[in-house]
């Protein structure tokens, strides 16, 4: 509940009162539309019908002199009394005198105002009592409803709410439903004994389950609450019951959305009839599920469903950016250019909102669209093109990735010294920020393979900041890349004194150990203690497999392969994933996960080593 704001001090308390009851006599419940809006949002009332100005103004005289007002004298001074009483440090006084005076005048907004006594004074048994009370005395109250409803959640007294509510979704109209819907599922996600929540909420939707018109909505609804109590098997089943009974509702098919994982095969198929059935399914919905795929490293689907909703609704511009995105991954470039630069075009057309939230997402977009173009050009070595699309990028809030982007297209074309004053001049405003300017030059110096002149830098910054640990870090991997191992080591087991739960030290030593096929047991054990560390990183998944293979476990390897390569389809994973297969004479699978990282990551130095010395050209 969010009670209304105390506008009035204690010295204007009479004229607080005076104001609430200058029009009792026209309504003993006067339409409230300031009064507080509760967690089950109201609806809007109905319009009174249309009069004309006569007989509304003869209607009003006549209400007037017919009904005098119930304030009395007597009544007055103990509403006066209540509210001095309640503002002067004693709610439970004030509280009772102004809930008596609402039962006499049967008046909603003194009922709420007792409510808010009582919550004020952190009474949660008055303010149901209050408002219980008002129920009493203004039985079509919707507000007494919706207030004892809020405040039954907020004292977690879930199990008293499901007639309440059962009558608040019967009092709502069709057209309001979907958001009442959201609203009970949200409000009640917070209650503490999830399960409960969800079975209540079942319990007072129960008409709604069965009813082929909100079916489908009351079921997803369910659902949602049974996911949230950490009963996927149950939403699943919410959301095929939902669809069954309502085909037509998109709400069970959004519910089996958020359910698709290899765990539940059912899932999708709700999502995928959903879509095959109602050709004009929201947008939001596909464009949901395309990027489920992408999650899911299936990215030809994702691409069959944006073209799907490009070519039915080309006037959207969200999917255009999403298609022309793993266009560009599958080394589609023409394609990927062209949808990109539809994207551009129906994002910087006129007449585009101006809200700020609508700004920020459209910056975003089109900053995302620009580099992943700027990348299109360069790969086919249009340096000038490649840069033009970096300078179209707002600047204000992106210089920093702006001149990155820009020394890299210069370090590209050969013009490293540029490239490196180019990052030397950005601000330094913070050390945090000269740190990133270090690391993005040291990046610099990798890609160009000039290892030494890297590991330099990096030695004199750590110099500088010894307990830094992304400095140690990065510097022991240059000094792998020099072949010192002795250094290597002794930086990572710095790194792992100045931070002993850092797995990436563990991981890095124990892989370094098994790539060089030395000290095999203890490179084990290091990746080990990664695992423990990172228990869900597929990249140390793929050192502890490659460590394994190292020692002749291949079957054990190709466990571990099968889950980190299914968790991330990495182009590295993806090389040694592929080697194992090959040493067992599985090389028609090895040639496809070789393709597959080929398609993400080219240059990848791990997977162009592997294939040029196994000599495959897949």
């Amino acid at each position: 509940m969010n009670p209304s704001p105390r506008r009035h001090r204690l010295a204007a308390a009479a004229s607080f009162v005076l104001l609430a009851y200058a029009t009792q006599a026209q309504s003993l419940e006067p339409t409230a539309a300031g009064n507080p809006a509760p967690a089950i949002e109201r609806t809007a009332p109905p319009k009174p019908p249309v009069r004309t100005r006569a007989a509304s103004t003869t209607a009003k005289s006549a209400a007037e002199a017919a009904q005098p007002s119930a304030l009395t004298a007597d009544l007055f001074y103990e509403i006066l009394m209540g509210e001095i009483t309640a503002r002067s440090g004693d709610p439970g006084s004030g509280y009772s005198l102004v809930l008596d005076a609402a039962r006499r005048l049967r008046d909603g907004k003194l009922f709420q105002r007792a409510v808010e006594i009582a919550l004020q004074s952190r009474s949660g048994d008055a303010a149901i009592s209050a408002a219980r009370a008002w129920q009493e005395a203004l039985p079509n109250s919707r507000d007494a409803r919706r207030i004892e409803l809020q405040i039954l959640i907020a004292l977690n007294r879930i199990s008293e709410t499901v007639e309440p509510l059962r009558a608040e979704v019967a009092a709502t109209s069709q057209i309001e439903r979907p958001l009442l819907m959201a609203v009970i599922a949200r409000t009640y996600g917070r209650a503490t004994d999830k399960k409960l929540a969800a079975s209540v909420v079942e319990q007072a939707l129960v008409d709604e389950l069965k009813s082929p018109t909100t079916g489908g909505l009351a079921w997803a609804t369910v659902g949602r609450l049974r996911l949230n109590a950490g009963d996927p098997s149950g939403a699943l089943d919410a959301a095929r019951q939902g669809q069954a009974i309502d085909p037509a509702s998109e709400a069970p098919s959004a519910l089996a959305l958020d359910l698709i994982d290899p765990g539940q095969p059912l899932a999708e198929p709700i999502v995928t009839r959903y879509l095959a059935n109602n050709p004009k399914a929201s947008p939001d919905l596909r464009v949901a599920y395309a990027r489920t795929l992408v999650e899911n490293r299936r990215f030809s689907d994702a691409t069959a469903q944006l073209q799907t909703l490009t070519t039915a609704r080309p006037e959207l511009a969200e999917p255009w950016l999403l298609l022309g995105s793993l266009q560009m991954q599958a080394r589609q470039e023409a394609a990927a250019e062209s949808s990109l630069k539809r994207y551009v075009d129906l994002m910087t057309a006129p007449g585009q909102s101006q809200d700020a939230g609508d700004v920020a997402d459209r910056k975003r977009g089109l900053t995302q669209a620009y580099l992943v173009l700027s990348q299109l050009a360069e790969r086919r070595k249009d340096f000038q093109a490649a840069d033009r699309w970096v300078s179209r990028i707002d600047s204000s809030d992106n210089q920093s990735a702006i001149q990155g982007r820009r020394a890299s297209l210069l370090a590209k074309q050969g013009k490293l010294p540029q490239a490196r004053e180019l990052l030397r001049a950005l601000p330094e405003r913070t050390a945090e920020e000269r740190k990133q300017k270090l690391l993005a030059e040291t990046q610099l110096l990798r890609e160009a393979k000039q290892y030494q002149a890297a590991y330099d830098l990096l030695a004199q910054a750590a110099a500088a900041a010894p307990n830094d640990g992304d400095l140690v870090y990065d510097q022991a991997m240059m000094a792998e890349k020099l072949n010192r191992l002795d250094d290597m080591e002794r930086l990572l087991r710095r790194l792992m004194t100045l931070k002993p739960e850092s797995q990436n030290a563990y991981n890095a030593l124990g892989y370094s150990f098994a790539d060089r096929k030395i000290r095999l047991d203890e490179a084990r054990t290091l990746i080990q203690k990664a695992v423990q560390l990172a228990p869900e990183d597929p990249f140390i998944a793929d050192s502890l497999g490659w460590v394994e293979f190292r020692l002749g476990n291949t079957a054990e390897a190709i466990r571990i392969f099968e889950a980190a390569y299914k968790s991330r389809a990495d182009a590295e994973i993806g090389a040694h994933f592929g080697e194992v297969l090959w040493s067992v004479g599985q090389k028609d699978r090895a040639i496809a996960i070789w393709k597959e990282a080929l398609l993400t990551e080219p240059e990848n130095e791990t997977l162009q080593e592997t294939l040029k010395r196994l000599r495959v050209k897949p």
